[in-house]
């Protein structure tokens, strides 16, 4: 039971991380004559809309006992969205998704704050061993890439953040409730912004924001479903996927090809996410048998 349920939500990791780099295809697509406002507003203005039917139906399912970590997972998230989109919009699309992933190298330093959670060797490793594929990745262009990249890591810091948060949330709250209090405090956020920023899309432009809106509403879904199969050690590993989606995607689109550089940096990211995995592992029987 405990393989088919670990067999069950990599399947759904592996799917949100097609819907995921299919997003980033559809923004960089967009974003080619869109500012990045828009394109963060509209994905949580469709988010909203694709669950709607869902939150007709019933007056009781979206009521929560903790506001306030909803709101947190949702400034956290929206301000990772600002920094993924702008990043997907002038990287390499492989690069993009491999920047999206260094959230779990800033996940112990939010467990390390929240939930006083201590650092242990296999997280000492994994940080040494994460932080040095992100420095052979961004090497070769460092001096072209290197502010656009931090902006992705700064999103990477955000959505640990969030990722942590859910985890707090994923003890009371279901995936669907989840997703639409993102979706909700991700839309009224992002609007703020357009007061300065507002364009008005073309016929063009509105049928992209619909398509990345689906995809991401998709991927966040699938996301959360995965990880209420099994725990998040064990599917960390299959969140690589979206590389490979969005090398193909950028090779296909816009004759991208993967780098050494870029690969390296890939492996050594995804072992540090590993290594994470085992250190909270070890963290968690620790504590048990205390």
């Amino acid at each position: 039971m405990q393989h088919h349920r670990l067999f069950t939500g990599a399947l759904y990791i592996i799917l949100a991380e097609l819907f995921f780099a299919s997003m980033g295809a559809s923004i960089r697509f967009v974003s080619e004559d869109l500012n990045n406002p828009m394109v963060v507003f509209a994905r949580n203005l469709v988010g909203l809309l694709v669950l709607l039917p869902w939150l007709l139906h019933g007056d009781k399912r979206f009521k929560t006992q903790v506001p306030h970590l909803h709101l947190l997972r949702g400034l956290a998230g929206v301000s990772a969205m600002y920094c993924f989109f702008y990043a997907i919009a002038n990287l390499p699309l492989a690069n993009a998704m491999l920047l999206k992933l260094t959230a779990p190298l800033f996940i112990p330093f939010v467990a390390l704050f929240w939930l006083k959670e201590q650092f242990t060797w296999h997280v000492i490793a994994a940080l040494v061993i994460g932080f040095t594929g992100v420095a052979i990745m961004l090497g070769p262009e460092i001096d072209t890439q290197l502010g656009i990249s931090l902006i992705a890591m700064a999103g990477g810091a955000f959505a640990a953040i969030a990722k942590v948060t859910v985890r707090r949330l994923s003890k009371s709250e279901s995936a669907n409730l989840t997703v639409f209090y993102f979706a909700f405090v991700g839309l009224i956020v992002s609007i703020i912004p357009l007061i300065w920023y507002w364009q008005t899309p073309t016929l063009n432009q509105v049928s992209w924001l619909i398509i990345l809106g689906v995809f991401a509403t998709a991927g966040q879904l699938s996301m959360t479903r995965g990880f209420a199969c099994a725990p998040a050690a064990r599917l960390g590993p299959f969140a690589f996927f979206s590389v490979l989606f969005g090398a193909y995607f950028g090779w296909l689109f816009w004759d991208e090809m993967v780098t050494i550089a870029t690969a390296v940096g890939a492996l050594l990211i995804m072992l540090s996410g590993v290594l994470t995995g085992r250190g909270r592992k070890q963290h968690e029987l620790t504590n048990a048998t205390r």
